[in-house]
């Protein structure tokens, strides 16, 4: 029943999560508009301060549920560090929960977001051959999670300076990868490439009907 309890939440934070976190490339291009700045650096920083964002208020909601996780990269890191109760059973149930949940979060935004936006979602793809990409993708993956691990375990006592360096630690692993895969860094949200692909090569068809 734990286990159960445990993939119901999984799916519940993993929905949200890629609900809200597929909003930060559009949230990120209103501000800096808004606030009339360009460069990379500003926009760099406005993304890491909207990660922070979401990240401290989607830590508080996972623990309010039981311990919830969005990222079944992290539940495994956490089960191979001898952290959490998660067993190989519990493990079974919670990684297509995840992966569910992001299925819907996707497809839910992809229905609100308004249609001039909606060039602007896009997910992770493979920019390089699939050996190339699987091997960044691995390395990213491992580099995320063993400074979350630091972070958490070993880093700064308050909360909120934890929830900064995790942040940074994604954006730049993100920029690092962008030329490659995207990056993912999360197998649940692998899935979700498909949905994006399928999305934008139904874009660009329809767009080619109408010009013919």
């Amino acid at each position: 029943m734990g286990a159960i309890k445990a993939a119901a939440g999984d799916a519940l934070i993993t929905f949200l999560w890629m609900f809200c976190v597929s909003t930060v490339g559009v949230a990120t291009s209103l501000i800096t508009s808004a606030l009339q700045i360009q460069g990379v650096v500003f926009s760099v920083f406005v993304t890491t301060a909207l990660i922070f964002a979401l990240v401290f208020v989607f830590d508080i909601a996972c623990n309010a549920i039981g311990g919830a996780s969005f990222n079944a990269a992290g539940t495994a890191g956490f089960y191979a560090a001898g952290l959490g109760s998660d067993n190989l059973i519990s493990l079974a149930v919670r990684f297509p929960a995840q992966a569910a949940g992001a299925v819907g979060g996707v497809l839910a935004i992809m229905e609100v977001m308004p249609l001039q936006y909606k060039h602007m979602l896009a997910g992770p793809s493979l920019k390089v051959d699939l050996h190339t990409g699987a091997i960044v993708e691995g390395v990213l993956t491992f580099v995320i999670n063993v400074a979350v691990l630091w972070i958490l375990v070993r880093g700064p006592r308050s909360p909120i300076v934890k929830t900064w360096l995790v942040a940074v630690c994604t954006v730049f692993l993100i920029m690092v990868g962008t030329a490659y895969t995207g990056p993912s860094m999360n197998p649940a949200n692998e899935i979700v490439c498909i949905i994006w692909a399928r999305d934008v090569f139904c874009i660009e068809l329809r767009d080619a009907t109408v010009q013919v």
